[in-house]
């Protein structure tokens, strides 16, 4: 059952060691009012809760948005204009690039409405309101329950919840827990499918420093782009269509021009991803040592392959660009989160708050009956794990995701099952679902880029994983090509029909299981699959032990901290931020200010390193002192700014909010000596980094000479 509900229903969270400080936490909106209000207007906030969050009234959280699926964008106009990152639009300006059009590498500007690129698959989603159903999925449960059947329960009511939550609108909903499984939210919401691309500056503004400066400070990177979303005649979510007209939106955000100080309230609003405040001991020990360490090295080996490719011919830059991003975003995070938590000492700090835990819960009979196996289930659980995660980590990484057709071919297993019982509808309906699948996988795929990767993948994945782990397909490749993995991967290459789009489309037209059974890529694909779903159902009960495990550890942190209000781990779901404008010292006798100017991308030009190069007509208006309304008093142009603000990712794109609701700047990175920021928040270091809403304007009129943008949005001065 779920346990001490009163107290975690007035709470919302802190390290369990003590309070919260003011800049922390990822807080939930219809909890401001009682929890943060005050001290937010103490900051310099100048609205009240009901301004932030209201169900009845227009609020901010109206103007904020899930862009795509996994980052946040604003509206900024009343004619649906959304603003978010260009690192959160880099799939959608990839898909429409090609040799000839390549906007990745020249930018895109749409001159009219007409000229703004729809984008298929792209969506953007408005939070409508968030209910509390804690109670309703308590009474689902039994006390008797293990992990797995309490999981099940409480699963099966959401989906009724959220069900009954949508019947007869056009909404959509879903529940998610909160502090660990002790408390239920309902969150509904409205997506909008007909999105259009309308801007974007070049690559060598958007992701100016590239890996290089990835997570770091100073920064100098105009990571911004522009989306719209459209809607039918009545203002209402449409699929697509050249009737549809820009969105009407309930509110968007004023954009201020007055800039930003030292000691300048935030907020931000926005989808943080996931964070793990409640990490113990033995899961940073996992972390450090299997997750980061594993992902480390095989991506920093796959993607010397990949970017070796890509510099050498536009079009596999193309194709790769948002997959090559998207894995070394996550695989310099995890190179600078190893250092931060090494360096900061976050094994020891959660080691001693474990035992302080442990004697508290230990003094009183009652405490130890409830939450006594807490750590001791979490312990257990990550111990017994430990060479399962390893080994499914090097599965998914150097084949099932890694080598790209692995993945792909292990597709159609569904289609071979429909061959082998000769049942012809089925066989019809997943011989379209490749058809599709298929579309989208060669576009932004290049066989001779997957062929080194393989080699290199199936290579390192025999080094570093013992042999009782193999799947079946290692036996044949010891027995027939002598271990070769090289010589194998040639051989799969040059026989199997998926890797190559005209081969694939030519075998569904007359689709045989006789010819699957003997594909390579097929074979090697539902090998790996099978032997990981083998793995992964010893890995299940561990994590049901683990998972209640930390539902205890929660609950007793929860009682243990009465009284302090407390925030749960980011979910995805909207919460707010805040916190100051605010420099900081990285180490000793070493001072980063709290803002960059244009200044430091001239400093920082090299035109022979590709992450940064300036584009020609930027050093001229630099050189000209072109800025417009947006310079600073003393003539410079600003860049980019850093916050107190506690943000992960999901914030990428994320509105900074000055204190009367005005837009100021747009959130995209953390910077580096923070980068345990998921798991331990360090107000002394951790800062996070925006662009200057100004430097997007002047990007998008003196640059892009967009100005019909400019004016569509409500430009406070």
């Amino acid at each position: 059952m779920i346990k001490r509900l009163s107290l975690i229903a007035a709470a919302v969270l802190v390290l369990f060691t003590g309070a919260a400080k003011a800049d922390e936490g990822m807080w939930l909106l219809p909890l401001l009012k009682q929890f943060n209000e005050a001290k937010m207007q103490e900051l310099g906030l100048e609205l009240n809760a009901e301004d932030i969050y209201s169900i009845n009234n227009t609020s901010l959280k109206d103007a904020i948005v899930i862009f795509g699926r996994g980052c946040t964008g604003e509206v900024i106009s009343d004619q649906g204009l959304v603003l978010t990152n260009h690192h959160c639009g880099y799939g959608a300006i990839q898909q429409h690039s090609k040799p000839g059009a390549n906007y990745l590498q020249d930018g895109f500007w749409a001159e009219t409405l007409q000229d703004e690129i729809p984008t298929p698959g792209l969506t953007i989603t408005f939070l409508v309101r968030i209910d509390d159903v804690t109670s309703r999925v308590e009474a689902a449960l039994k006390a008797d329950m293990n992990e797995t059947d309490r999981n099940k329960a409480a699963w099966a009511e959401a989906d009724k919840i959220a069900s009954e939550a949508t019947e007869g609108t056009h909404y959509n909903a879903r529940v998610q827990s909160f502090y660990g499984g002790n408390k239920y939210y309902l969150m509904v919401y409205e997506t909008f499918k007909d999105i259009r691309m309308v801007g974007a500056p070049p690559s060598s503004i958007g992701k100016f420093g590239a890996d290089t400066d990835n997570w770091m400070w100073p920064r100098h990177t105009g990571d911004f782009s522009m989306f719209r979303i459209y809607a039918s005649k009545d203002n209402k979510p449409a699929d697509y269509s050249a009737d549809n007209v820009p969105y009407k939106p309930k509110h968007h955000l004023p954009i201020s021009l007055k800039g930003v100080e030292q000691g300048d309230f935030s907020m931000i609003m926005g989808y943080p991803g996931s964070t793990q405040r409640y990490m113990t001991s033995w899961e940073v020990d996992e972390l450090i040592k299997i997750s980061n360490a594993n992902r480390i090295y095989i991506r920093g080996i796959r993607q010397d392959i990949l970017l070796e490719d890509m510099l050498s011919d536009e079009a596999i830059r193309i194709k790769y660009a948002s997959k090559y991003a998207g894995s070394s975003n996550y695989w310099k995070n995890s190179i600078g989160m190893n250092k931060a938590l090494k360096r900061l000492k976050i094994y020891d700090k959660k080691q001693v708050e474990e035992a302080e835990y442990s004697n508290w819960v230990n003094a009183n009979p009652s405490r130890k009956a409830k939450y006594g196996e807490a750590l001791t289930l979490i312990q257990q659980s990550v111990e017994k794990r430990a060479a399962l995660q390893h080994v499914t980590q090097y599965m998914i990484e150097t084949m099932l995701r890694g080598t790209e057709v692995i993945g792909f071919a292990a597709n159609a297993s569904q289609l071979e099952k429909a061959l082998n019982e000769k049942n012809n509808e089925e066989i019809a309906k997943q011989v379209e679902t490749l058809k599709k699948r298929a579309a989208a996988f060669y576009k932004d795929y290049n066989a001779p880029t997957d062929r080194k990767v393989g080699k290199a993948m199936f290579r390192i994945f025999a080094q570093n994983v013992d042999k009782a782990y193999y799947p079946e397909v290692f036996a044949t490749i010891e027995s027939k090509y002598k271990n070769d993995y090289a010589k194998y991967i040639d051989d799969m290459f040059n026989k199997s029909i998926f890797t190559d789009e005209q081969k694939l489309n030519k075998f569904l037209e007359k689709p045989s299981a006789k010819l699957l059974a003997k594909d390579p890529a097929f074979i090697a694909g539902t090998s790996i699959f099978k032997k990981y779903s083998e793995l992964y159902s010893q890995i299940a009960p561990l994590n049901a032990d683990f998972d209640k495990g930390h539902r205890l550890f929660i609950a007793g942190i929860t009682e243990k901290n009465e009284g302090k209000a407390m925030y749960p781990d980011a979910n995805f779901t909207m919460r707010l931020t805040y916190g100051q404008i605010k420099d900081y010292y990285p180490m000793d006798a070493v001072h980063y200010d709290y803002i960059t100017t244009l200044d430091g991308v001239m400093e920082k030009e090299d035109a022979d390193n590709w992450e940064f190069v300036v584009p020609a007509k930027l050093k001229e208006l630099y050189k000209n002192k072109d800025f417009g309304q947006y310079a600073l008093p003393n003539g410079k142009m600003p860049v980019a700014f850093i916050s107190t603000n506690d943000i992960t990712g999901g914030n990428s794109g994320s509105p900074v909010i000055n204190g009367k609701g005005e837009l100021i700047g747009t959130a995209f990175d953390g910077n580096w000596e923070a980068m345990s920021g998921d798991i331990v928040f360090e107000p002394e270091l951790q800062r996070t980094i925006s662009v200057d809403i100004r430097y997007t304007l002047f990007i998008v009129e003196k640059y892009a000479g967009a100005k019909r943008l400019i004016d569509e949005m409500t430009i406070v001065k």
